[in-house]
């Protein structure tokens, strides 16, 4: 019998690529209520999530300007919920 792996939907927007990356090293986090991006304020995870995107840069990014997208995103979360506060 033939298995496969499920696949994962691919990113359609470079912001959404790096929200992926933030979300998948743990720098940010979903509000279980409202579903807003909350940063985490890890700095090992934030740290994580630059290498990630300097080494795996989507194509036809450099690394620099891959880092500069996460960093970007990153900067527009805040860490507390709108809905919540």
């Amino acid at each position: 019998m033939l298995m496969t792996k499920e696949r994962r939907q691919a990113t359609r927007t470079l912001r959404g690529w790096a929200i992926h990356v933030l979300q998948e090293a743990g720098a940010i986090h979903e509000c279980e209520e409202h579903g807003w991006a909350k940063d985490r304020a890890d700095p090992h995870a934030r740290e994580h999530a630059f290498e990630v995107a300097r080494e795996d840069p989507p194509s036809g990014l450099s690394p620099d300007q891959a880092v500069a997208e996460v960093r970007e995103v990153l900067d527009s979360i805040g860490d507390v919920c709108p809905e919540c506060a």
